[in-house]
């Protein structure tokens, strides 16, 4: 999947240029970049707006900033430099720090962000969800992408999901993708948060990382698609085809659907092939990612010519 918009930040290159109100020049620091000095950061407590905006997200109230999310750790920090998203904040816990990365990425997370502050390890500790996450807490947001901004090659695979409600199989999805080299996800019918913490943990990141086109309605995706050119499937256990004997070259579209309820009618009616996996035993379905997976590589296998026995 190709974007018209510029290309993500290269690492720490953040603040270059720019003073900040706790802006110092480090040493090791770059020509011409504005590094902060991580002593002379405030220090805040959890009543501070930041500190509260965390409990907010963590614990996935109403109200939040649009795809607003919290980091925790060297793992997802580093997914976040790596990616370029926006860092609003960044909170830095010193004592907490367990390793030479952490306090390098500290200032580079802090030359990155909007404002950043120094926490005590009694806030860090009432802030983090995970376990020794490094001293490290960023704020950040997911880019919005327009879909009139993408393009696609001859050959692409978009995964649509079309109202999952459990964050846990939304993130499985995206980690799936990811890792059969999805060009993007399409969201439709959206019953979670892209930016819900377990969504972030099930992903392993990857929901940084992995472009994602959300559509409030239906129909716009389903002419969003077919403008590209793209053959939809839809996985469902009625009325379909074995998915082995379908072709997936050129640009292809799976949707896959509601835990409880399927995929919504709008899908259903516009006219699409319908593929299922073959069910053998007891069961009569899959867990909509372990089903994802096994048709997204199975189109993968068909892009890239992996041969088979």
């Amino acid at each position: 999947m190709l974007l018209s918009s510029p290309p993500p930040v290269e690492m720490n290159a953040g603040a270059r240029g720019t003073e900040t109100p706790w802006g110092w020049a480090l040493p090791g620091g770059r020509a011409g970049e504005m590094m902060p000095c991580m002593a002379e950061l405030q220090q805040v407590g959890l009543r501070h707006p930041a500190a509260e905006l965390v409990r907010d997200i963590q614990r996935n109230r109403t109200g939040i900033p649009r795809r607003t999310f919290v980091a925790e750790g060297l793992f997802e920090n580093n997914v976040v430099l790596e990616a370029g998203v926006t860092i609003d904040t960044f909170l830095w816990c010193p004592e907490a720090a367990y390793s030479d990365e952490a306090k390098t990425r500290s200032a580079q997370l802090a030359a990155r962000a909007r404002r950043a502050y120094r926490i005590s390890e009694k806030t860090l500790a009432y802030l983090a969800e995970r376990p020794n996450p490094d001293g490290l807490i960023s704020i950040a947001r997911l880019p919005d992408i327009d879909p009139d901004d993408v393009a696609f090659g001859p050959s692409a695979l978009v995964l649509v999901i079309d109202g999952i409600e459990i964050p846990g199989n939304l993130g499985t999805l995206i980690r799936t993708a990811d890792a059969c080299a999805a060009d993007c996800l399409v969201l439709t019918n959206r019953r979670t948060r892209l930016t819900h913490p377990k969504v972030l943990r099930s992903s392993q990141g990857m929901s940084i990382r992995a472009p994602a086109i959300e559509f409030d309605e239906v129909p716009d995706a389903i002419a969003w698609l077919e403008g590209h050119g793209f053959t939809v499937y839809l996985a469902d256990t009625d009325d379909s085809e074995n998915y082995r004997g379908c072709s997936y070259t050129g640009r292809t579209a799976l949707v896959v659907g509601s835990e409880r309820y399927g995929i919504s009618p709008p899908w259903q009616a516009a006219g699409f092939r319908r593929i299922g996996i073959p069910m053998l035993g007891s069961a009569d379905s899959l867990n909509v990612a372990v089903s994802a997976a096994v048709l997204l590589y199975e189109a993968r296998a068909q892009m890239n010519g992996w041969g088979g026995g």
